[in-house]
């Protein structure tokens, strides 16, 4: 019986058992840092980290298998499912606020003592890691990058009742000269419904408390605060985040999350007064560095497409797949095929889900394309290996096509992922709800989100 992508399996206490030392990476990676954290006009740039890249300070055991990382990728994948469906089974309900924990976060009122928290975006070893300053005076911290997610959130001491390992210190609220809790009545408490797809609940001391759950029931649970944010020598007051006091799961070695999703919580729509609304990033392979952008970027270098507004959720990022070639030859598929789904661009699904018809025609294509390159036997969901590595078989020029002209044009390293050091398979997969576009398609791109123009740019050789 296969495992259920919501239970832990023993390979992600790896993500536990081994520490990072941060001194050690600091100085090996300091000039990284350096060099991209600043504000470059009205745009801030950020280090972005893979999560088994060598200059990662929260990376994940380079002996950690990749079956673990497929077993974490089909739940984010479920969660993003349950989403869409806005139902539910009860197997994929996160564990709930119980009275006692309630009790500890100051004795919320009990009618939302036991609230079932209600599943977001799953995260953890597929999605990238960058640095956030917090507090006056500022420390930093080592967060998830997520454009699934809304509310930024991260661990706080005194951790009343759990916390997780990470990196470095736990924020402590109490050193914060700027710290605030926030008050029920506020609206950005009322937000949160929207920001966690689970409702606030409140204290008796009227301090607002969030609740945020992922698809492999890994959840954190604390007070929505506002404090400074920072990153390098920018600082903006008043930004409003989670302190948690309850986090448990699959959070690896970081201290929180970053959420860049459309929504008023966000960390992009709270910058956006002072940056703008939009974002860059180029997702960096394990040996190459990366950069996050927030704010103005040069238009002139990417080919767009279209951001699609859905009904389904209008916090993700939607777009419409129109085609895709195989050796400069399209797919013998029916094109219709291709918006049969909606379609999620996702900066932390590992591996890119497809309309069946559409991945059985690119499976059948690309094994076709490699014909002289020997087969090997199937990878947990991946059907379609070979032997070899990525960097050393003879893949087809594949190309993603987007509309509005916009394409996606995949090197072997984009369209093969090692499994082991001796198979690389296909990093496609059938989709059943929605196609995602992966990050293992998006590395080395430049890719731009415009919220304010409504549209997603993709731009070759955006790692430098």
């Amino acid at each position: 019986m296969a495992p259920s992508p919501l239970l832990l399996p023993a390979a992600f206490s790896l993500l536990f058992a081994v520490a990072t030392p941060i001194r050690d990476i600091a100085d090996a990676c300091s000039s990284q840092v350096q060099d991209f954290e600043h504000l470059n006009g009205s745009a801030l740039h950020l280090p972005l980290h893979h999560p088994r890249g060598p200059c990662s300070p929260a990376a994940v055991p380079s002996d950690l298998p990749f079956s673990a990382v497929l077993t974490h990728d089909a739940a984010r994948i479920a969660s993003f499912a349950a989403r869409l469906a806005k139902t539910l089974s009860s197997s994929s309900v996160a564990r709930p606020i119980t009275t006692t924990s309630a009790t500890s976060l100051d004795r919320p009122d009990s009618s939302l003592a036991s609230v079932p928290l209600t599943p977001g975006t799953s995260f953890g070893v597929g999605n990238y890691v960058t640095r956030m300053g917090l507090g006056t005076p500022a420390k930093q911290y080592v967060m998830v990058v997520d454009t699934g997610s809304s509310l930024t959130w991260l661990q706080c001491s005194p951790c009343r009742i759990s916390c997780h390992r990470q990196s470095g210190p736990v924020f402590d609220p109490k050193a914060s000269s700027s710290y605030a809790s926030v008050s029920c009545s506020t609206p950005q408490c009322t937000g949160l419904s929207t920001a966690t797809l689970n409702p606030a609940a409140c204290s008796t001391s009227d301090v607002c408390i969030y609740q945020a759950s992922y698809g492999d029931s890994s959840f954190s649970v604390g007070y929505l605060s506002k404090d400074t944010v920072s990153f390098g020598s920018n600082s903006v007051p008043d930004f409003y985040y989670g302190c948690g006091q309850d986090n448990e799961g699959l959070f690896g070695r970081s201290a929180g999350l970053m959420g860049l999703a459309r929504n008023k919580l966000s960390l992009l729509y709270q910058l956006a007064p002072t940056l703008g609304y939009s974002f860059s990033y180029c997702l960096p392979s394990s040996s190459s560095s990366g950069y996050l952008s927030i704010g103005s970027y040069n238009p002139g270098q990417y080919s767009y497409t279209p951001m699609v507004s859905s009904t389904l959720d209008d916090s993700l990022y939607f777009i419409k797949l129109s085609g895709m070639t195989v050796s400069g030859k399209p797919l013998s598929v029916s094109s219709s095929e291709y918006s049969s789904l909606p379609t999620i661009i996702d900066s932390g699904t590992v591996i890119t889900r497809l309309p069946t018809s559409v991945y059985t025609a690119l499976s059948k294509a690309v094994a076709g394309a490699m014909k002289g390159t020997k087969r090997a036997d199937a990878y947990s969901i991946l059907d379609t290996c070979f032997v070899g590595q990525a960097s050393q078989v003879r893949a087809p020029a594949v190309s993603m096509d987007f509309a509005g002209g916009a394409s996606l044009k995949l090197s072997a390293q984009n369209l093969l992922v090692d499994v082991d050091s001796s198979t690389t398979c296909l990093a496609f997969a059938p989709a059943r709800s929605a196609a995602i576009i992966g990050n293992t398609q998006q590395q080395s791109f430049s890719v731009v989100y415009d919220v304010k123009s409504n549209r997603i740019g993709f731009a070759a050789g955006g790692c430098k």
